[in-house]
């Protein structure tokens, strides 16, 4: 018999990803997953330094962090934490779990990635603890099968507007062709006054303290953790 007055737990969206820039479809996304799986809150978690892409160019974690606010900041279910941007050292997606259950123990988390970043997840590390501390959430275009995630802790869910990708977006840009509507208004002026992914250029450096001075929007402050593969959907959903 359910005792009464017993509390719901919350259930919390983890959405991570490098974000470089965030755009449209990380957005559509974590809004499709928060109706599906009825999710009280989607905090996203920009990586401090993706393990991944160690040797590829990544935008200031600064830069990132500050565009995903602006991104997220009209919708009151979204959140950003700086977890892995405060963190250093290469970021784990072990890390941001272990951390954000640790602040949020009255949470049950879902891990939201791209479908084809789950389908590698076996190469992550400490791959057992993972499934004990989230939900895996791995989303895709309509019509992408994905085969082999016969597992009761991961689900597939199909969200509409995912052919749109990080990577496009900085070569629009680099290229001199416009991004908007590919990713939000505020976004696209950002990345204007700060000449990110200019070809010819180095991007304007922010400082941090001025930074986390002008963050508002109700983004989790400085805490520790980290992250993995990025979450950007592109043609078959990849994890840049």
């Amino acid at each position: 018999m359910e005792q009464r007055g017993a509390q719901r737990r919350l259930r919390l969206g983890v959405m991570g990803g490098t974000f470089d820039p965030i755009h449209h479809g990380h957005l559509v996304a974590a809004s499709e997953v928060a109706a599906k799986f009825d999710l009280d809150e989607v905090v996203f978690v920009p990586t401090g330094q993706p393990w991944q892409k160690m040797a590829k160019k990544v935008s200031e974690a600064e830069h990132r962090y500050l565009m995903t606010v602006i991104a997220t900041a009209s919708n009151p279910r979204f959140t950003v934490s700086r977890v892995d941007v405060d963190r250093p050292g290469p970021t784990y997606t072990i890390d941001t779990l272990r951390d954000l259950h640790t602040q949020r123990p009255d949470a049950d988390l879902f891990f939201i990635t791209g479908a084809d970043a789950l389908a590698q997840i076996l190469s992550w590390k400490d791959i057992d603890e993972l499934w004990s501390l989230a939900h895996f959430v791995g989303v895709t275009r309509p019509g992408h099968v994905l085969d082999g995630m016969g597992r009761k802790d991961v689900s597939l869910l199909e969200v509409p507007a995912m052919a749109i990708s990080s990577t496009d977006c900085r070569t629009r840009v680099a290229e001199g062709n416009p991004v908007w509507y590919l990713v939000p208004d505020g976004v696209v002026q950002y990345i204007a006054k700060y000449g990110l992914y200019q070809a010819s250029t180095d991007s304007v450096r922010l400082d941090t303290d001025h930074a986390e001075a002008t963050t508002g929007n109700g983004a989790a402050g400085a805490d520790p953790a980290q992250h993995d593969p990025t979450f950007e959907i592109t043609q078959p959903a990849s994890t840049e």
